[in-house]
């Protein structure tokens, strides 16, 4: 009987137990040692795919980001719209793989999916008609916003033990130790009333500058047929009170 073939090892697969790896036991638990024992192989054959362990890393973190949707940046929907769904879609994937979210947070580097996520993020708010100053600024500002609420769970860090809050030190805190059974719920609240704030400032902001833009471009003076007509018949005016005068 033919010996069963061990499954081919690959980019892919490296990646993908990596990430398994990472989900369950944080980023210190890989190593290529680790590594080559979850795939049954040796650790010379992951050479062969990556050189380090931390280019691996940067492929789980690649990998996450391309889980991202960004189909709301081409499908015609407003840039506030476009905006809210995809920072929907990018906290879903982080926190889904929280303990990835360190490496992601160094930047997009050379990662595919990372710059692919950055590139489409500005070049919609560019298109929306933000100066591109201010376009930088947006993702940059989202993302700070969608990694810390994927960082941890505020609801989540408080205890469930009522001992734990004496009204004579936390008068504020009777009902804190419930908030770690309401976690999902509140922190989803929590990220839902700031992403709102978030982009009604914005909202203002591309307002002011629209109208601002639109004045600097089309003053009154020049545009005002009742300010030509006054000015035109002071002018008359002036030269027939010379004329009188024999100027």
């Amino acid at each position: 009987m033919a010996r069963p073939r061990k499954p081919l090892l690959s980019t892919d697969r490296i990646v993908a137990t990596a990430r398994d790896l990472v989900d369950a036991e944080g980023l210190a638990a890989v190593s290529t040692r680790r590594l080559a024992a979850e795939l049954g192989v040796s650790g010379p054959s992951l050479y062969n795919h990556f050189r380090t362990k931390d280019e691996i890393l940067e492929a789980v973190a690649d990998s996450v980001s391309a889980q991202v949707d960004l189909s709301m940046f081409e499908d015609g929907r407003d840039w506030r719209t476009a905006l809210h769904d995809w920072a929907v879609s990018y906290r879903a994937a982080l926190r889904a793989h929280p303990n990835i979210v360190p490496v992601l947070a160094r930047g997009p580097g050379r990662r595919p999916a990372a710059l692919h996520l950055a590139d489409a993020v500005y070049g919609a708010m560019v298109d929306a008609g933000w100066p591109p100053a201010q376009a930088t600024s947006i993702g940059a500002l989202m993302r700070y916003f969608v990694m810390g609420s994927a960082l941890g769970s505020f609801a989540g860090g408080f205890v469930d033990d009522a001992g734990a809050y004496d009204p004579a030190d936390y008068p504020h805190l009777g009902q804190a130790h419930l908030l770690a059974e309401q976690q999902e719920k509140i922190d989803e609240r929590a990220f839902e009333t700031g992403l709102a704030a978030l982009l009604d400032g914005l909202a203002q902001q591309y307002a002011q500058s629209a109208a601002d833009a639109a004045g600097a471009a089309d003053p009154e003076d020049a545009t005002d047929p009742t300010s030509a007509t006054d000015a035109a018949g002071a002018a008359d005016a002036t030269s027939a009170t010379d004329a009188k005068a024999g100027r």
